[in-house]
């Protein structure tokens, strides 16, 4: 196998052409795991692209406080601010545990069997963690993406645009389904 070689996955019924680089080709698929459409449609690729590859599969739910789907809020006003004095994450660990295994659920009835699977949910940025993790030779990071509109791309940021800037692994990207 050379160094970079051209390979077709079959994505949500469309051709993505995936660069996969390394002598050993993949080794392990680090899929962003959410509830959206897309978030669900990356996972599915990910299922399809670890099997094919006989390669691990590693499931991130990143959760992070103070964003605003994992407890945190937005700061429209200042005069009643969110304060924490302590805060170990066990819940939202746990849910982001429980999210993971609905999303298997969701696109695959459980979690995939055969597969080597390993699941995390570290408390940080979930770009930061994705592109943090996603650093060994071999590895292939898949994430969904939802174009919506661009204000609020401004204020909550793109985890799709973070890690194919900075994800020094080859980055999938799987948009939400056309149907």
């Amino acid at each position: 196998m050379s160094a970079v070689q051209e390979q077709i996955a079959l994505v949500q019924d469309q051709a993505v052409s995936l660069p996969v680089t390394g002598d050993n080709g993949v080794t392990r698929v680090i899929v962003g795991v959410d509830d959206t459409e897309p978030g669900l449609a990356a996972v599915t690729a990910a299922i399809k692209l670890a099997a094919a590859h006989h390669a691990k599969l590693l499931a991130v739910r990143a959760w992070a406080l103070g964003l605003p789907r994992h407890g945190g809020r937005r700061m429209r006003r200042l005069t009643h601010p969110h304060v924490v004095l302590s805060f170990s994450g066990v819940q939202q660990s746990a849910a982001s545990q429980v999210l993971v295994h609905r999303a298997f659920d969701a696109v695959a009835g459980g979690t995939p069997s055969g597969m080597r699977v390993a699941i995390q949910t570290p408390a940080c940025d979930p770009g930061l963690a994705l592109v943090g993790i996603a650093k060994e030779p071999g590895d292939l990071l898949v994430v969904g993406t939802n174009p919506g509109h661009p204000v609020r791309r401004l204020v909550h940021g793109s985890v799709s645009r973070y890690c194919t800037r900075h994800a020094t692994c080859p980055v999938l990207v799987v948009p939400r389904s056309r149907g």
